[in-house]
């Protein structure tokens, strides 16, 4: 394990490195930063390469530069290869002592484990640090699968975490980073590239389009195939497909099923519906259901899915159409979760709504559409709205270059000027 100390050293911040943090992701920092100073776990959660790793370093930095000594902090990323073989919660503990005898840090030790999954009995480890009353830890971890902090961890931490879902960067910091005007084009663009961090870099389409492949294929086969031992691989490519081409659809299991069955690949039902759980575990897509207004409960049958990040469609499958409807419905999605936002399709009198948000007390509803070019698309999609009689907000959201305003209280927003 001392091997080990000598990598330890050499990705860790003790002898004054420059912390390589990226772009400040302002948002989570400073959301994350209210919760520092106690005993709950920080828990950052979400797909991989969304981000994470960076905002861990950023949340380092702040640390340091607010006066934590760099030797009270240990850092370790499982995605490193070096770490490779460091597999156990019984090998961290280790790796930990050794760091305490030979650094000698006074007062209390900020621990950060990137991707922690990947550490066998993890929660035992964790748990520990944050029980011991005679050493004083703060615990920062992360990791890419939703199921993180399920069953009986979730029991035994009761209270005693908090959790932030990373997602990729949103349009407001998409044009942040390449200082770019928040308009029309430039909100096309962010549709277009996609919010993936890495993938910001990257100006070459062919280059793109690797890194993305790399990234689903690391998601799929390593993520799921290998923790779930999945031998047809070829049906879990297939329903993801599937996913990508229909984000923002009305779909059921049973019509996935149906759907590849037609496509001469032989499944059931259990095992999309378990396929689609496993996907939705890696972040990579999420799953909406329909909700009944005037009734006020969540009907089962079909659902809606959108992508994590719209770069999976737009380089692995039939790209940037020219409708942009589903690019623009998936933004809106992701925006509003990223918010916080428990998310639904709304039905009422047999007509849908696109969006029913709820965070708390705050409730609104969205109406999702390419143009208002019409009398007709706005008499639908404003009409749609006028059937819920409540006074809760309500909005259109478009892809004009201008709004048209406010009708009978829902208001039009162009969609760059409300994300």
């Amino acid at each position: 394990m001392n091997d080990f100390f000598a990598v330890l050293q050499e990705y860790n911040f003790w002898d004054n490195k420059t912390i390589h943090s990226g772009f400040i992701r302002d948002t989570y920092l400073k959301k994350i930063l209210l919760y520092t100073n106690n005993g709950l776990i920080k828990v950052l959660c979400g797909q991989r390469r969304s981000g994470k790793s960076y905002i861990m370093r950023q949340i380092i930095a702040n640390l340091i530069k607010n006066g934590v000594p760099a030797k009270n902090i240990f850092y370790l990323n499982k995605e490193i290869y070096a770490f490779d073989k460091i597999k156990t919660a019984n090998q961290v503990f280790e790796l930990l002592n050794i760091y305490r005898e030979k650094l000698n840090p006074i007062s209390k030790i900020y621990v950060f484990i990137d991707e922690i999954q990947e550490i066998d009995e993890w929660e035992r480890l964790i748990n520990s640090l944050s029980q011991d009353y005679i050493n004083e830890f703060e615990v920062f971890i992360s990791g890419s699968n939703s199921q993180l902090l399920s069953g009986e961890l979730a029991t035994i931490l009761s209270g005693r975490y908090i959790q932030f879902e990373i997602t990729p960067f949103s349009f407001y910091e998409f044009t942040a980073y390449y200082k770019l005007t928040k308009n029309r084009d430039s909100f096309i663009t962010y549709l277009k590239k996609g919010g993936l961090p890495e993938l910001l870099n990257l100006t070459n389409t062919e280059t793109a389009r690797h890194y993305v492949s790399s990234l689903k294929d690391t998601i799929v086969l390593r993520d799921i195939v290998q923790r779930y031992k999945i031998k047809d691989t070829y049906l879990l490519e297939s329903l993801f497909r599937f996913l990508i081409d229909n984000i923002g659809n009305l779909c059921s299991v049973n019509s996935i099923v149906n759907y590849l069955k037609a496509q001469k690949i032989n499944t059931n039902y259990d095992t999309i519906a378990g396929y689609i759980n496993y996907l939705k575990q890696t972040y990579i897509i999420h799953e909406v259901e329909r909700y009944d207004i005037k009734g006020k409960n969540v009907l089962s049958g079909v659902k809606k899915y959108y992508l994590n990040d719209l770069a999976f469609k737009n380089y692995l499958s039939s790209g940037f159409d020219i409708g942009m409807s589903q690019h623009l419905e998936n933004a809106i999605y992701m925006y509003f979760r990223s918010e916080g936002y428990t998310i639904h399709v709304g039905t009422i009198k047999n007509l849908e709504i696109d969006f029913v948000l709820q965070k708390e007390n705050d409730i609104k509803y969205i109406q999702v559409t390419r143009q208002l070019t019409s009398n007709e698309i706005i008499e639908r999609e404003f009409g749609n709205m006028e059937k819920i009689l409540n006074n809760y907000e309500k909005m259109v959201v478009s892809m004009d270059e201008f709004s048209i305003g406010t009708r009978k209280g829902i208001k039009h927003y162009c969609a760059w000027e409300l994300l």
